[in-house]
C-alpha cells in the first residue's frame, strides 16, 4: 500500500492494518524481501496511527483549555457582579 493510500486511512483502518501485518510478520511465512516490505508496510502504518493520535490529543487538549478558560472567565463575572 502506498503512503498516499495510507495516509487517507481513518485511525481504526490503519491500526486494523497494522494488527493484519503484524499477525503475518509473526507467522514466520514470508520471504525475506516480503518481510522487510511488511515490515515497512507496518512502519507506515504505525507513523500514521502516531499522528491521528497526536492530533487526537491536541484536540483534547484544546478542548481542556477551553472549558478551564471559560470557568475562569464564568467566575470572574460572577465575582464581579457581586
Amino acid at each position: 500500500m502506498p503512503t498516499s493510500e495510507i495516509s487517507a486511512l481513518s485511525y481504526e483502518e490503519a491500526r486494523d492494518e497494522l494488527v493484519r501485518v503484524v499477525t503475518e510478520l509473526e507467522q514466520g511465512s514470508t520471504t525475506l524481501e516480503e518481510s522487510i516490505a511488511l515490515w515497512e508496510r507496518g512502519e507506515a502504518l504505525a507513523r500514521h496511527c502516531e499522528e491521528w493520535l497526536i492530533g487526537a490529543k491536541a484536540r483534547l487538549d484544546a478542548a481542556r483549555a477551553g472549558a478551564s478558560a471559560g470557568a475562569t472567565a464564568g467566575a470572574r463575572s460572577v465575582s464581579d457582579t457581586e
